[in-house]
């Protein structure tokens, strides 16, 4: 039985804020994933960011996948350098490890690259126009995708400087970095900028945590706007298929069907443990 390590890159006072917002923890998106494609696995949650977090023995393990976060990368608190120099120690031992947004950043910043508030503003909801690179075509995770394609994202940070043996895999003009694979000491990281665990109802839970900032940014007219948008997320996780919610959030079936917005995570699996389950 194969084992995979899923860890939740909140603090706990982020997975409050997301519980009461109505949002899944991201762990448990992770692990419902997941356990959706390797059902026999067995898939263990852990949060590396409380400060009473013992950390897991690596060694038992034979992936690790790593979620988003409300943290900040470049802030120098416990909460942060713990998930740093965990994620260090996994390429030192070199488990193979997937995951998104916070995942991309951590590890670009643990093999010695940097991150930086995006000067172009916050990503929210959908991004869209991403495009393989070169090496993106080339990528057996990616290499399916012959068209500019759009995914779920909610982020501010971006990777600024790459750090050496990186691989860029996807870009568009919201930012340089959209997935890379990060080969370091030991290992290698495969993250995306982007959610593929995400559905629009999450979306719309993630409204409702992050409101008034989106609100400040003008991402959303007012209180009214934010509830405006709220509701469609909530109507199109439920209505997929009605042309006129698709056409409001400019959504395709990259994020509308679970083949093709769980194609990473699929392909990923398939590439390192091939097995039949």
């Amino acid at each position: 039985m194969q084992r995979f390590l899923v860890l939740d890159g909140y603090d706990r006072a982020g997975r409050e804020g997301l519980i009461e917002a109505g949002a899944t923890l991201a762990g448990t998106l992770y692990q419902n994933m997941i356990g959706h494609y390797r059902p026999k696995a067995q898939i263990d949650i852990f949060h590396p960011a409380d400060a009473d977090a013992r950390l897991p023995d690596l060694s038992a393990y034979d992936a690790m996948f790593w979620t988003g976060s409300s943290l900040t990368i470049y802030d120098n608190v416990p909460a942060v350098n713990r998930q740093i120099e965990l994620a260090r120690a996994a390429f030192r031992r070199g488990i193979p490890a997937f995951g998104s947004c916070w995942a991309l950043q951590l590890a670009s910043v643990a093999a010695g690259g940097s991150c930086r508030k995006n000067p172009k503003g916050r990503e929210f909801g959908l991004t869209q126009q991403l495009s393989l690179t070169q090496d993106g075509r080339q990528h057996p995770v990616l290499a399916w995708r012959d068209a500019p394609y759009c995914g779920f994202t909610s982020h501010f940070d971006e990777v600024e400087t790459l750090p050496n043996g990186t691989d860029i895999l996807v870009t568009n003009q919201a930012t340089i970095v959209q997935a890379a694979e990060i080969h370091y000491e030991n290992g290698r990281f495969f993250a995306l900028q982007y959610h593929p665990e995400y559905n629009f109802s999450e979306i719309a839970a993630l409204a409702k945590f992050r409101g008034q900032g989106l609100i400040a940014e003008g991402f959303v007219d007012g209180q009214a706007g934010l509830d405006k948008y709220i509701e469609g997320c909530q109507q199109l996780d439920k209505m997929p298929d009605d042309k006129a919610l698709r056409a409001q959030f400019a959504a395709t079936d990259d994020v509308l069907r679970e083949s093709h917005k769980h194609s990473e995570v699929i392909r990923w699996l398939d590439l390192h443990f091939p097995a039949a389950y």
